[in-house]
């Protein structure tokens, strides 16, 4: 058989799926991961520990949380970051990298004030300047999502994924584990001072790294200029209405008719997906730590177990799933992750049954963080791949905010199901919850809905090494 006869392998190598992380563009999420799971603690636990350490009371610290919706909503302004080119840095570094340092600048700025300000004597300017972290925080997620999936091939997004993982989960701990230990050996000013200081690891990232390739289809001009050109075509409307209306078509509703249009019929089923992969996991994760703490575990024994063991899973878990996906492709390791996310469930209950083993409690945070990062890694390359390069940043941050708002509503009533009917049927209840994503997710990987099909050779395990 001839050279040009030969059909080449379907699937990369072993050794090509693993060598995907040590790609610049791969390590380089890494930093980035670092950079946007930083401010997430600064703005919630560690800000509680903080109020409630000098004496703030706990009505206010409750209300507190609600900046924590400034993450829910992103995709309100993610068309904004999508499209409008900041001015003279835009032009410097780019749609992408010029979001991001701003989002960066602002979580700086925020942390600085927050460091300099006593809470005691005036609470407003460290809620406002919390607010400014939060919305910077938001608006580099937005801007870091988009630059990852332009920054590489479909079936690299897993190990991508799975590196920001890494680099997000360690910055929690700095965040949490490492500002209570700051302000303890020093005081809360220099341990919020401290993590402005290390935001400056995003900021190297982003001047260092080169703005990922960007271009806007013609059929995508297109079908944006028929819709506005209505607008601009309507004399009776005042001429800066008009002009403003046909930009917001462009950035905001064009984004959704595209991803109807290229999904057809299949759409909603996708969208049915995308809200109810994680909702097994989520609708459960507010009674884990009350499980524990009713079977009488030690504080102590929950946390060391749950950081040696649960970050060290989670971690092993994003990256196994980034080289199965690389091997063989998003669909069958998307159905893996369904089954593993609903049945570590399971383990949660028949921890309920046993009662007080640290065994057990090692088994089942092992198994349902090792789960929980290689789902992770997996459905962020599902979502990554049913985004439309011509709406990276808008199209994202919609599927995002899907993804978590069922789960989120379902742990809501979590605590009533467990008062009824206590735990070990809270958690298989909890698993059942979980059949949906798996029979979606099985129909996915058959149809191929929503992702591209596998490259039909390595080469693209080693294509985009920038």
């Amino acid at each position: 058989m001839s050279e040009q006869q030969q059909s080449p392998p379907s699937h990369p190598s072993w050794g090509d799926a693993i060598r995907v992380y040590l790609r610049p563009a791969v390590l380089t999420m890494l930093f980035l991961g670092f950079s946007a799971g930083l401010p997430f603690l600064l703005v919630f636990s560690t800000l509680n520990a903080w109020l409630r350490d000098v004496g703030v009371d706990v009505a206010a610290i409750g209300f507190l949380s609600w900046i924590g919706l400034t993450y829910s909503i992103k995709f309100l302004w993610a068309p904004v970051v999508d499209r409008l080119p900041l001015p003279i840095i835009g032009a410097w570094l780019g749609q992408r990298r010029s979001w991001m340092l701003l989002g960066q600048a602002l979580i700086i700025g925020g942390l600085l004030i927050m460091s300099q300000v006593d809470p005691t004597l005036a609470l407003t300017p460290v809620v406002l300047a919390a607010l400014m972290v939060a919305f910077g925080s938001a608006t580099q997620d937005i801007a870091v999502d988009a630059f990852r999936i332009e920054s590489a091939a479909d079936d690299v997004q897993a190990a991508m994924a799975s590196v920001y993982i890494m680099g997000y989960r360690i910055a929690l701990l700095v965040a949490g584990a490492g500002a209570l230990y700051i302000a303890d050996f020093f005081n809360w000013g220099t341990a919020y001072l401290s993590m402005a200081a290390l935001m400056i690891i995003g900021v190297l990232t982003v001047l260092l790294r080169p703005e990922p390739p960007r271009s806007i289809s013609d059929q995508t001009f297109e079908q944006e200029a028929r819709v506005q050109q209505y607008l601009l075509d309507s004399a009776h409307l005042p001429d800066w209405w008009r002009k403003a209306g046909a930009w917001l078509i462009g950035a905001v509703v064009c984004p959704f008719v595209d991803f109807f249009v290229r999904n057809g019929r299949t759409a909603v089923m996708l969208l049915l997906l995308v809200g109810l992969y994680k909702v097994s996991d989520l609708a459960m994760a507010a009674m884990a730590n009350p499980l524990y703490i009713d079977l009488g575990f030690e504080l102590r024994e929950i946390a060391n177990i749950g950081k040696v063991f649960g970050f060290a899973m989670t971690i092993v878990g994003g990256l196994v799933g980034g080289i199965l996906v690389l091997r063989y492709g998003i669909g069958p390791i998307l159905v893996l992750g369904a089954v593993l996310i609903a049945s570590t469930n399971l383990l949660f209950a028949l921890l309920a049954e046993i009662g007080h083993s640290i065994p057990m409690l090692m088994v089942t945070i092992t198994g349902d963080n090792f789960s929980n990062g290689l789902a992770s890694a997996v459905f962020i390359a599902f979502l990554s791949a049913m985004t439309s390069r011509q709406y990276t940043a808008t199209q994202y941050a919609l599927f995002s905010s899907i993804m978590t708002l069922p789960g989120k509503f379902l742990g809501g009533f979590s605590g009533l199901v467990v008062e009824g009917l206590g735990y070990s049927q809270f958690f298989i209840i909890a698993a059942l919850l979980g059949i949906p994503a798996i029979l979606l997710a099985i129909w996915v990987a058959r149809t191929g809905a929503g992702i591209p099909p596998m490259p039909s050779n390595k080469n693209s395990a080693a294509t985009s090494d920038t």
